[in-house]
C-alpha cells in the first residue's frame, strides 16, 4: 500500500550548506534512498540554510520513507561539497514528514494510513505558532502582548501553541521563518505587525513570496506616498500552503483581538483563505472607521452625554 504524501511533496534539508555541489547528483541520491527514478526528484530552492527538494511521485511504498532521514543524511554527506552536522534534519509536511514523529509501533499505522491520515490533518490543524514581528519588540523597545492574548486564546480553542521567534523587518528572514513553521507542519501560522504602509513593514509580502494567490485585502486605504508612507494602504494577509493556513494581522492589540475571534469561527466552519481573508479585513475596516469616526466626533459625544 502506498502513501499518499497528502499532496505536499516538498522534502527539506535544514541547516545544510553547499559549496559548488552537482545538484542533480544530489537529485538522483534522494531519489535513489527512496527507491525512485531519478527524474522524480528535483532540487527547486538552494538558500544559504537549506535546500528543498521536491517529490513527484504521488505515491510512494511506505517502507521506502520510514526512517529514512539518517541514511539519507549519510548519503548525501558523501557528495562533493556537501556540509552536514548534527544540526542538519529533513522536514517535510504530509505523511512524508510526520513519519519522523514518534510512532510507537510503525506496523499499525500502516494498517491504517487512512484513519492516520485523518487524524494527522486535525492534528497538523491544531498545532499553531504565533510569530511577532518588529524591530520595535526586539530591541524590546515595546511589549508584546499580542503573542501571549493569542497562545492563551487559540490554546482555548484546544491549539498546540508554539512561541516562534520576533521576526526582523526583513523579508528574506520571514519567508524563511514562515516556510519553516510550514515545513514542521503547523496547520496556522499567525504574524502580528509589520502590515503596515511603510517601506519596512513586509509581513503581507513575505506571505505572497510563499502563497503568490494569498489573500490580501485592504483595511485601510489613502492615498499613496503621504510622509512615511511608501504604499497606498495597510493589508492583511491569508496565504494557504498544503494543509498550512498563514495568517499575517495588525500589530495594534485591540485589532489583534477582534481578528482572532473571525479566524477561529472562520476555520471552525473551514471557509477557505478568500472567505477568511474578507471576513477579517471587514471587521477590522469597520473597527478603523469607527475609530476614526470615534476621534471625529468624541468631542460632540462628551458634550451629548450631559444632556442625558
Amino acid at each position: 500500500m502506498g502513501l499518499n504524501l497528502l499532496e505536499k511533496t516538498e522534502l527539506w534539508v535544514n541547516n545544510i550548506t553547499l559549496d559548488n555541489t552537482n545538484l542533480t547528483e544530489l537529485a538522483a541520491t534522494t531519489a535513489k534512498v527512496l527507491g525512485l527514478e531519478s527524474s522524480k526528484v528535483l532540487v527547486v530552492d538552494v538558500r544559504p540554510w537549506h535546500i528543498t527538494l521536491d517529490i513527484l511521485e504521488k505515491d510512494i511504498p511506505e517502507e521506502n520513507i520510514m526512517g529514512k532521514e539518517t541514511i539519507l543524511l549519510e548519503e548525501l554527506s558523501k557528495l562533493k561539497g556537501v556540509n552536514i552536522t548534527d544540526e542538519t534534519y529533513i522536514h517535510s509536511n504530509g505523511i512524508l514528514g510526520m513519519i519522523c514523529l514518534d510512532v510507537e509501533n510503525p506496523k499499525e499505522i500502516i494498517n491504517t494510513v487512512e484513519a492516520m491520515t485523518n487524524e494527522m490533518k486535525e492534528k497538523i490543524a491544531k498545532r499553531a505558532i504565533v510569530f511577532p514581528t518588529g524591530f520595535e519588540l526586539k530591541q524590546n523597545l515595546i511589549e508584546d502582548t499580542n503573542t501571549p492574548y493569542l497562545k492563551s486564546r487559540l490554546e482555548k480553542e484546544g491549539y498546540k501553541v508554539t512561541v516562534g521567534d520576533i521576526i526582523e523587518d526583513d523579508i528574506d528572514d520571514m519567508e524563511y521563518k514562515l516556510s519553516d513553521a510550514i515545513s514542521r507542519a503547523y496547520g496556522l501560522v499567525i504574524t502580528t505587525g509589520g502590515v503596515g504602509a511603510e517601506d519596512k513593514d513586509k509581513s503581507v509580502e513575505s506571505v505572497l513570496r510563499i502563497d503568490p494567490d494569498a489573500a490580501t485585502p485592504y483595511i485601510v486605504k489613502f492615498k499613496q506616498g503621504t510622509g512615511r508612507h511608501v504604499k497606498d494602504g495597510v493589508k492583511i494577509a491569508v496565504g494557504q500552503v498544503g494543509l498550512t493556513y498563514i495568517v499575517a494581522l495588525p500589530g495594534p492589540n485591540d485589532e489583534v483581538k477582534i481578528a482572532s475571534e473571525v479566524l477561529l469561527s472562520c476555520l471552525q466552519n473551514n471557509f477557505n483563505k478568500n472567505q477568511i481573508a474578507h471576513q477579517i479585513s471587514n471587521a477590522l475596516a469597520e473597527k478603523l472607521a469607527k475609530k476614526k469616526f470615534h476621534h471625529e466626533v468624541n468631542h460632540q459625544e462628551s458634550h451629548n452625554h450631559h444632556h442625558h
